[in-house]
């Protein structure tokens, strides 16, 4: 038993939740919690860390797995969380090519320029696959899709929504373009969202939530869209208004009316 957060293991994990740079040095990100856990592909777990306490109480779960087992006040310490349930997971990222991507069926495409808080890019992914989304593509500056607190907003989701980030978010607007597909960006400045035709697939691209998209990406839609606002409420967040636009764009490849 692991019984010290001097351990170098334990260590480790600690690096892989606080820093980003770490994540992409080792090419390892955290999960925590059993639901989680049971969402993890297995040939991408690459190890397991559970509480004395979990193993007790949860034995059956862990019967085949090779795992370490923490004493309770160390795993506390390596948790993300305010209550740990204790097991947790180191797993391989999966890295899909951007020319895969554009191969997947769906939808939709969604398309995030600077997005910084990290339930909103849960939130999407999660909300992207319930929709129906083809892909989920970030601009560079985005927040780490595998911060702790993004993997836990996408419940599962980060492991079967296809996404990818890229160096200039401009280049994938012209390459979508070139084949036919309608972009639109979500702005204030825009039409009404359900005047619009999205029959077809159609990308979606949302902005940073403070400051919108940049000047440069939005002259590149196609069209401008906006979610109407009742009252003095001047915009959505960025989760809510991107699941709108998914769900309006699955109506109506459904054949909703």
């Amino acid at each position: 038993m692991i019984t010290t957060s001097q351990n170098k293991q334990i260590k480790q994990v600690v690096k892989l939740l606080k820093s980003s740079r770490e994540r992409k040095k080792t090419g390892l990100f955290v999960i925590e919690g059993l639901r989680m856990f049971r969402e993890i592909p297995e040939d991408r777990r690459e190890k397991v860390f559970v509480s004395s306490d979990f193993i007790k109480e949860h034995r059956e779960i862990l019967r085949g797995i090779s795992f370490e087992e923490v004493s309770p006040q160390v795993f506390r310490e390596i948790s993300d969380t305010e209550t740990p349930q204790g097991i947790l997971s180191l797993v391989r990222m999966e890295r899909t090519p951007i020319s895969e991507i554009f191969k997947r069926d769906g939808n939709s495409i969604l398309l995030l320029e600077n997005l910084q808080d990290p339930g909103n890019l849960g939130t999407l992914i999660r909300t992207g696959e319930g929709a129906g989304v083809c892909c989920v593509i970030m601009s560079k500056d985005t927040v780490d899709i595998y911060n702790p607190k993004v993997i836990r907003s996408t419940m599962g989701s980060i492991f079967r929504v296809p996404f990818c980030y890229v160096e200039d978010l401009a280049e994938i607007v012209e390459l979508l373009k070139q084949r036919s597909i309608h972009v639109y960006a979500a702005h204030l400045d825009g039409s009404d969202y359900t005047d619009e035709c999205y029959d077809k697939i159609s990308a979606f691209l949302i902005g940073n939530e403070g400051n919108g998209l940049t000047d440069r990406i939005a002259a590149l839609a196609d069209k401008r869209i906006r979610i109407p606002m009742e009252g003095q409420v001047e915009s959505l967040n960025a989760a809510m208004a991107g699941g709108l636009l998914m769900y309006e764009a699955r109506r109506q490849r459904k054949g909703g009316s």
